[in-house]
């Protein structure tokens, strides 16, 4: 049996969350998260029509890129749209799970749909992300204690890097120490300098952890003052980051690109800020309202900056700038991501039912 808390863990390893926005709501927003889980419906939008949909199709579970909840909320009634919603989803038991940012930036997430889509080669990050600061800590320990220690130290953080955990460092060596009148040392006497074999035990540790790991390598070890060592280390950039920024396989007019966008995302319509004659090679994408990433997309050279929707001073510094701006709607930006994930999904966990939304719709339409 499959439970929805397996279903998140593997969206929190996919999509992790402290690559979302710092705004932002992502995780486990509505549900048990020891409960079963046998359909899943993806959307962009938590909308009546998409709820009423997972209701209907009996699905227990919707990833849904835009979070519920975004905003504080006071009370969960029937005298609001969204209440009513929110409690039908909970009276049928189907959870909700959002990665919104962090499936904007994660590594196969909705940017890099975007860039696939419109064949880009080169494809790097946009804005790069310092990753989680890391620190090493170097533990003294004699030979009766090591093993203790570092259990003790994995289990509270310690010794991850990548996909691989219980990381560790281990060199023999000679300590010396010097007990005080009021010293009660483990080994050998005070009064005396004397000297221990021990090992010098390195680890990497999040920083966020570091007070945990020595806690708790405190309660392991044998020693009266422990001696260790705690280094901060510089951040590392991540592999992925905000945006994207890639190439076209050839050169094309401003015109074509736009034409090729509609086609490739589905897109009512395009909006272009530019010259529609204007030669056309290095791509920047953000999707969604990616406003923010503009200055990102002048800095890194790029001719067009595609994003769903931007505001219209944003249009303004464009063309002031040089830029061209191609702009397909916030939902053609995005949907195509969330049809992703349902197969993202569906060969993760072959036993579901997964599928994107098919009430789902773009808002907007075309006089």
């Amino acid at each position: 049996m499959t439970t929805i808390a397996a279903v998140a863990d593997f969206l929190k390893r996919f999509a992790p969350p402290r690559w979302a926005a710092s705004w932002d709501n992502v995780g486990l927003l509505l549900g048990d998260d020891a409960g079963p889980v046998e359909r899943v419906l993806t959307c962009l939008t938590v909308t009546p029509e998409s709820a009423a949909e997972a209701i209907d199709e009996r699905a227990q579970l919707i990833v849904a890129h835009h979070p519920i909840l975004f905003r504080p909320t006071q009370r969960l009634t029937t005298a609001t749209a969204e209440g009513r919603m929110l409690l039908a989803l909970a009276k049928a038991g189907v959870a909700v799970y959002s990665p919104h940012t962090a499936f904007d930036n994660t590594s196969g997430g909705i940017n890099d749909v975007l860039a696939e889509r419109l064949r880009l080669t080169g494809v790097r990050p946009l804005r790069h992300e310092d990753g989680p600061r890391q620190c090493k800590v170097a533990i003294f320990v004699p030979d009766a204690d090591l093993q203790r220690v570092a259990d003790a130290i994995f289990a509270a953080g310690a010794g991850h890097i990548g996909q691989y955990r219980e990381c560790s460092f281990r060199l023999a060596g000679t300590g010396t120490f010097f007990g005080g009148d009021a010293a009660n040392p483990t080994v050998g006497q005070k009064g005396r300098r004397e000297e221990v074999s021990e090992w010098r035990l390195e680890a990497l540790c999040p920083e966020a952890d570091i007070d945990r790991v020595v806690q708790a390598m405190r309660k392991a070890h044998s020693y009266e003052e422990p001696a260790y060592d705690v280094y901060p280390l510089r951040p590392e950039r991540e592999h992925v980051g905000g945006g994207r920024i890639g190439v076209l396989p050839q050169t094309t007019t401003l015109r074509e690109f736009a034409r090729t966008v509609q086609g490739a995302l589905h897109a009512a319509q395009v909006q272009v800020v530019g010259d529609a004659d204007r030669q056309a090679m290095t791509i920047a994408v953000a999707c969604g309202a990616g406003g923010e990433f503009l200055a990102d997309a002048v800095q890194q050279g790029a001719d067009v900056f595609l994003t769903g929707e931007v505001r219209f001073h944003d249009c303004l510094a464009a063309q002031a700038q040089g830029i061209a701006l191609v702009l397909p709607g916030h939902y053609a930006t995005e949907r195509c991501g969330v049809e992703a994930l349902a197969g993202v999904l569906a060969r993760q966990f072959p036993s579901l039912t997964v599928w994107p939304s098919r009430r789902e719709r773009e808002p907007l339409w075309t006089a």
